[in-house]
This record gives C-alpha cells, structure tokens and sequence, in this order.
C-alpha cells in the first residue's frame, strides 16, 4: 500500500513548478502503478500549450474554472469543478485558467518526475532523456 500526504509531498523535490503552473507528483513511474497521479495548480490568468504525443491523460477539475481547445479541431470546452477531460489521441490543446485551477491529473505511461515540457509542449518519451 502506498500512502502520501499531499502538503508534506509539497515540500519535498514531487513538487515541481514551471511557467505559472505547480505539479505536486503523488505517484511516479518508480511506483510502479503502470501510472501517474499529480496534483497541479495553474496560476489564474495563465494559457498553456501542450502536446503529450508520448503520454496519454486524463485531468479532473477540482476547482477554478477555466478552458480547454482542441488545437486540431478549434472546439473550446469549459473547465469547472467536475468536469474530466481525456488527451486520447495525445491531443495538441491550450489550456486556459480564467480563475486559478486546481486539476488532478493521470500520466499513462507514467512520468519519472524528472521531465521537462519540450519547447513543442511535450514529454519526451519514456526511457529518453528530456
């Protein structure tokens, strides 16, 4: 069984930060789930750009609001506590934080916690370095 407590993770190299947006990593690849569960805070105000084309993900809105567009087809879905969205195609998006936006999130195949965002917003691919 594996047990963590999100505020003292917060303290601790699982908690990472980059442009305006902080990911407290619950679970990582060397736990050996088959996936990764983070805790990320996107700062009110902010607009991302990502393309996991090595990873798929799901993220569940916890609270802020906010959007999400499909960069391949200009559909733009609202971002509220409760609602899920899926990369499942490793979906190229803009992820918009109208309010600040506390989203919990799956890696499937899991993140190391060590990855950078590419300049084209992606992961590099497991086992290659970032």
């Amino acid at each position: 069984m594996i047990v963590r407590d999100f505020n003292e993770l917060k303290k601790t190299d699982k908690h990472v930060a980059d442009a305006r947006w902080t990911s407290t990593r619950m679970l990582l690849a060397d736990d050996g789930m088959g996936f990764s569960f983070h805790i990320t805070v996107l700062e009110a105000g902010s607009e991302h750009t990502f393309h996991y084309k090595h990873h798929f993900e799901s993220v569940y809105c916890m609270k802020g609001s906010g959007s999400i567009t499909d960069l391949a087809t200009g559909e733009t879905h609202a971002i509220r506590p409760g609602v899920m969205y899926a990369l499942n195609l490793n979906d190229k998006h803009v992820l918009r934080a109208d309010e600040e936006l506390h989203m919990a999130c799956c890696f499937n195949p899991p993140v190391t916690g060590t990855e950078v965002h590419r300049a084209d917003g992606s992961y590099a691919p497991a086992g290659e370095a970032a």
